[in-house]
């Protein structure tokens, strides 16, 4: 009988390339990924990993027995979600990814609305960038992720995932107090030529969209500066370092120097929950996606008050 442990270890491998990338995945120790392999060696009497200049590869049997190994965990993973459905109760452990605003904007009221109504489900969050979340949702890493794309600039979802939109988050240039555009209703987005911008690193979802959306409009991006935190990004805004286009889930307070302005055209991005299709049936998955609405809800009605 082969151990499933054993299985999704050889499986990280497969998928990740290495022993350290696996143990990452899976939360463990290279040595406990090392180990489980070695006892599935002795399990099968087969080789399945060898060594390859300073690190290891997977052999052919290795190979062969990882693809049998994706589809023996996708049908447990069935199996699980099914008998959980017919029990109807909400329990159990759930792993979620969130990029980092939403971790930081809407995960502390859900978590916590899931916790008083279901406290037999146990939830692990971990922050994640949102194709990461992407990929670990549609690998079986995490069982729910939320993630985001821009209306300009949808993300490519892989077959097999479903999803539900949480909100509409909308986004507002936020400018030095001294800026000619800093008591304005609203603004061109093409009026802000000549510019220096402040943004995330480059390769990040936000960055790319930032550069995308500027020359869409005919601007060529100067970026001044670049942090992943919003709030700092807003700090260097009101230090007269430049301008940053912010979503309202990833304000804070705005800092004393800088004034939030509306854009015209509107700009957003979609926020969105996503599940492997196979697990809907499961009721925790359900209640988070619930719960995840709630906030989101919230969220929007704080703004429609402002």
């Amino acid at each position: 009988m082969l151990d499933l442990n054993r299985l999704k270890a050889l499986h990280a491998v497969h998928v990740y390339g290495s022993v350290g990338a696996a143990a990452d995945a899976l939360m463990v120790t290279p040595s406990a990924v090392s180990q489980q392999i070695a006892k599935l060696e002795r399990e099968t009497g087969a080789r399945l990993m060898e060594r390859n200049g300073r690190g290891v590869r997977l052999t052919d049997a290795a190979g062969l027995l990882a693809e049998h190994a994706e589809r023996i965990l996708a049908l447990v993973e069935t199996a699980e979600a099914d008998f959980e459905a017919l029990r109807g109760a909400v329990v159990g452990r759930l792993h979620l990814g969130a990029f980092p605003t939403a971790a930081r904007g809407l995960m502390p009221a859900a978590l916590s609305g899931l916790r008083e109504r279901h406290p037999d489900l146990h939830v692990l969050l971990n922050e994640r960038e949102p194709e990461r979340v992407v990929r670990e949702v549609a690998r079986g890493e995490l069982d729910l992720g939320i993630i985001q794309d821009w209306m300009n600039r949808p993300m490519a979802m892989p077959e097999g995932l479903s999803r539900a939109t949480l909100l509409d988050d909308i986004a507002d240039v936020v400018v030095p107090s001294g800026h000619p555009f800093a008591a304005s209703k609203e603004v061109e987005l093409a009026a802000l030529s000549g510019e220096q911008w402040i943004s995330s690193a480059p390769g990040t979802v936000c960055h790319d969209w930032l550069v995308f959306t500027l020359r869409n409009a005919d601007l060529e991006p100067e970026i001044s500066c670049m942090a992943d935190e919003y709030p700092t990004q807003m700090a260097l805004v009101a230090a007269g370092l430049g301008c940053a286009i912010i979503p309202r889930l990833g304000r804070d307070r705005v800092p004393e120097g800088a004034s939030v302005v509306p854009l015209r055209p509107r700009q957003s991005r979609r926020i969105y929950a996503v599940w492997r299709t196979d697990a809907a049936r499961r009721p925790a998955i359900r209640a988070a996606v619930e719960a995840l609405t709630q906030a989101s809800r919230a969220h929007e009605n704080a703004w429609a008050t402002v």
